[in-house]
């Protein structure tokens, strides 16, 4: 049984004729006579007698009769309860994000959401492997992920909403003789040691693109994911690195270069399961995090 039998069900017991169910529902007769006949085979006893030409509960008709009003009430409060929820704008939110990401967005966001009555974020780091991240929207409401500009795109059961397109610069120490170059090229740095991610971390792609640009392997001298750390290895002279233009803190030691020649670029988006943004409080953090891009860049562009 389910809750339309039972509410045909109810009816006939209040309007006495298949015909005026059916007015009423404003659907066949033929309709209500089917889904009552579908009902009757779930249940062992008689639910309808035929009284001349009414068609009546029997005993057990108008006991689950009575038993579909508590049904009806009960998903009402069901139902209220979920639309409240949906529509609540100060729910808890959870949000994951990549290092960098995090560090850029995570400050913005707690400060756009001080205020009374907005979400309540829960913040996360998750550093995985780019094919990971779709898998993370199991786990929390909003992923901040990051892939490649030509890398494929995030698979179908999620959806995306793009906060960057960031350039990756070649980061190395102010002092560096590449340093006097407005942009270097493949050639240029294919010679020095680099201070890179561990495999299957989409920067990595990038680095593979220079050395076949250049035509020859690079010294991979360091491998080190978080970019913080990463920059302090370079101004100590470890070596050069590839560093976020827009999400990493100017380093007072370092000077970053655009790189000519090889596209390196990425995405930085948010990825969710699509029925989460039915939440208003989701709905409401995204729009943070898109305002929090647009200063994210501004701060660097301007």
């Amino acid at each position: 049984m389910d809750e339309r039998q039972l509410r045909i069900l109810r009816e006939l017991g209040e309007l006495g004729s298949v015909t005026a169910v059916a007015e009423a529902l404003l659907v066949t007769p033929s309709a209500i006579s089917q889904q009552l006949r579908l009902l009757q085979r779930s249940i062992p006893v008689p639910l309808t007698e035929r009284h001349g030409r009414r068609l009546v509960l029997t005993d057990a008709g108008q006991a689950l009769a009575d038993a579909a009003v508590e049904v009806e009430s009960a998903l009402a409060r069901a139902r209220h309860a979920v639309e409240e929820f949906v529509g609540r704008p100060d729910g808890e939110v959870s949000v994951a994000a990549f290092h960098s990401a995090g560090a850029a967005f995570f400050p913005l966001l707690l400060r756009g959401l001080a205020g009374s009555g907005a979400p309540e974020v829960a913040l996360a780091d998750e550093d995985v492997p780019q094919e990971d991240f779709p898998r993370l929207t199991r786990a929390y409401d909003l992923v901040l992920a990051h892939r490649l500009d030509h890398a494929p795109p995030w698979p179908r059961t999620v959806a995306v909403t793009t906060l960057l397109h960031e350039p990756l610069d070649v980061a190395m120490p102010a002092g560096h003789p590449l340093a006097a170059k407005r942009r270097v090229t493949p050639r240029d740095v294919a010679d020095e040691p680099w201070i890179t991610v561990h495999d299957g971390f989409p920067v990595m792609a990038t680095i593979e693109a220079i050395a076949a640009a250049a035509g020859r392997r690079l010294r991979l001298a360091h491998r080190i994911n978080e970019f913080a750390v990463v920059a302090e290895a370079v101004a100590a002279g470890g070596g050069i690195a590839l560093m976020p233009r827009f999400t990493m803190r100017p380093h007072p030691a370092l000077v970053l270069r655009p790189l000519s020649g090889v596209r390196a670029t990425r995405h930085i988006d948010v990825l969710c399961r699509p029925e989460r943004t039915a939440r208003k409080a989701v709905r409401t953090v995204l729009t943070e995090l898109r305002r929090a891009a647009r200063t994210i860049q501004g701060e660097v562009t301007s």
